[in-house]
């Protein structure tokens, strides 16, 4: 069981509301716990999301669950009690079920003129597919961002659901929160709806290539860019053992570096030779498949050849670097990500496993002072 949060972190005596769903509205509450806001899931009974075992689902680590029926006559009135209390309330429903629920931002902020009301959706709270269904992949396939993934002789790689649900969606619904909670806290400020559409943030996140396409440094096609896999000295290279090294030695002088030590100083061609990259890629990829991925990573260990190993999920926790920072951490049995940035007066922890459905309702109702939760107050 959860305990009661007791303020660690930048965000310390902040509550938020969380209405339960999947994937960035989730996240982005996480996110806020992180940070160490009082985050209250409501739960609905019976369930619901994704199929994932509650005692594993890291998203919902640093928060508290209570259970909810907002069917229910009394549901509303639950959730509007906790949203008096609160700073912020994150939903990810469609567009017009909060509404039709009871606790969209007109009942909200009727009863809390204070507070920020986040929503998270795909497509936005209007336009042609508002009402439509979707997913991370649907979402930056409209925004030009799945199509610049991949090899140029290849269909698209779907990065997971990193893209969009994640950098496009929670993370912009979680700097809207903060700026939204800014201007709430000055004098004569009022709480307002924080509308986060995966597809304007992903949009969003495609800002410097728009503008080196409109400079006429970018080509509005996969493989055939600095950055996207067309430039030799920024990509991937398959190692003897079936495994990679990434390059990223744009600059000349990581570049230098990076020949030397891959030992093909002598015959690589000129970077700068646009015609003959197609050559230069072939000597760097001749010259990785000599070496295992662990020979190559000792060749350019320490040095600013801008060369590392690709290494999987469950490799990464185990990196030096990665280790000496713990940038992971074991927490209840469950290695995860460490919660991020890091704070100097504030610092951040994990202080809770995953929040179990409905297990914190009784001290949630205490904490808060919403009787109305509790068996006992009921």
């Amino acid at each position: 069981m959860t305990v009661a949060k007791t303020g660690t972190g930048p965000l310390a005596g902040v509550r938020v509301v969380e209405l339960a769903g999947i994937g960035p509205g989730p996240f982005a509450a996480m996110l806020l716990a992180d940070l160490g806001a009082d985050v209250v899931r409501v739960d609905r009974p019976g369930g619901g999301g994704l199929a994932i075992d509650p005692a594993y689902d890291v998203t919902n680590r640093n928060k508290r669950s209570v259970l909810v029926d907002l069917k229910s006559d009394e549901g509303p009135a639950r959730v509007l009690d906790l949203v008096e209390r609160a700073d912020v309330l994150i939903e990810g429903f469609r567009p017009g079920v909060a509404e039709r629920l009871g606790v969209g931002p007109d009942a909200c902020l009727a009863r809390n003129p204070k507070l920020v009301y986040g929503r998270m959706t795909g497509w936005g709270q209007e336009g042609p597919l508002a009402h439509t269904a979707g997913h991370d992949i649907a979402y930056i396939a409209v925004t030009g961002a799945l199509g610049m993934i991949g090899a140029p002789d290849g269909p698209p790689a779907v990065p997971a659901n990193l893209v969009g649900d994640y950098a496009g969606g929670s993370l912009y619904l979680v700097i809207g929160v903060l700026a939204a909670l800014r201007h709430a806290s000055t004098p004569g400020g009022a709480g307002q709806v924080v509308d986060a559409a995966i597809v304007d943030g992903t949009a969003h996140l495609t800002a410097m290539i728009h503008g080196m396409i409109a400079a006429g440094g970018w080509q509005d096609r996969r493989g055939a860019n600095l950055l996207d896999g067309g430039c030799p000295f920024y990509g991937t290279y398959e190692t003897s053992d079936g495994r990679h090294m990434a390059v990223g030695a744009l600059e000349q002088q990581f570049y230098d570096t990076f020949v030397r030590l891959l030992g093909i100083a002598d015959e690589a061609p000129a970077r700068k030779d646009l015609a003959r990259w197609g050559e230069l890629r072939e000597a760097v990829a001749a010259r990785f498949r000599t070496r295992t991925r662990a020979e190559w990573t000792e060749v350019f260990e320490g040095t600013d050849a801008c060369v590392a190993p690709v290494l999987s999920l469950g490799e990464a926790p185990h990196h030096p670097h990665l280790a000496a920072r713990s940038t992971f951490s074991d927490f209840g049995g469950i290695t995860q990500p460490a919660p991020a940035p890091r704070f100097s007066a504030t610092p951040t922890a994990i202080a809770s496993g995953p929040a179990r459905p409905g297990a914190d309702t009784e001290s949630v109702a205490r904490d808060w002072d919403v009787p109305g939760l509790s068996a006992k107050g009921a």
